[in-house]
């Protein structure tokens, strides 16, 4: 039996994965587009950063404590930058399948797995311009210089063809880079 046909099939949500250069204010827009968006279900990812580090909202964990989660299966991607390991937990599995988008901060670097493991995947690309960039990696105070410009100078690998990409640029204001952004991602609903 065709679940066309069926009422109560819920078709799965979309794997909405969020990738830009560090400063671009991913987690801001990401943030504000939750605060519209009341039904999307934000991961959050698990990091080995240190709690006190600040950024996102994430779940701080040792190397050892990551790598048991790993080898128990507990994430859906995981990858390696910047020295840390992130991983993004099984879960969002069910609210796809629930029929609830998902927003989640990714690498690039996992974008042709998550094309493999998710059917229906959107990615948000946030920019900035250079300048902008450089300024909010200053005023974050994660890094020292020679870190800001390992960061900055860093060329991202390309985006796997035929992805569904949403561009927005992020180098004004936080209110227009969410509205453009909900606006591209839904666009049935009329935002502004």
């Amino acid at each position: 039996m065709s679940n066309v046909l069926d009422p109560h099939h819920v078709a799965p949500g979309r794997f909405i994965v969020v990738v830009g250069p560090s400063g671009s204010g991913k987690d801001s827009v990401m943030a504000g587009i939750c605060a519209q968006v009341p039904a999307l279900h934000r991961a959050r990812r698990v990091i080995t950063r240190a709690p006190e580090a600040g950024g996102e909202d994430y779940d701080a964990v040792t190397e050892a404590e990551f790598a048991t989660r790993l080898a128990q299966g507990a994430f859906a991607l995981h990858w390696q930058a910047h020295g840390l390991s992130y991983g993004i937990p099984a879960q969002v599995s069910d609210a796809l399948a629930g029929g609830q988008d998902v927003l989640a901060n990714l690498s690039r670097s996992v974008l042709a797995q998550a094309c493999q493991q998710f059917a229906r995947l959107v990615v948000l690309h946030i920019t900035a311009t250079p300048d902008v960039l450089s300024q909010r990696l200053t005023s974050r105070g994660r890094e020292d210089r020679a870190g800001r410009d390992r960061r900055l100078s860093r060329i991202a690998p390309p985006m796997p063809p035929g992805l569904q990409v949403v561009e927005v640029d992020n180098s004004d204001t936080l209110e227009a880079s969410v509205s453009a952004a909900i606006s591209a991602l839904y666009p049935e609903r009329g935002w502004r």
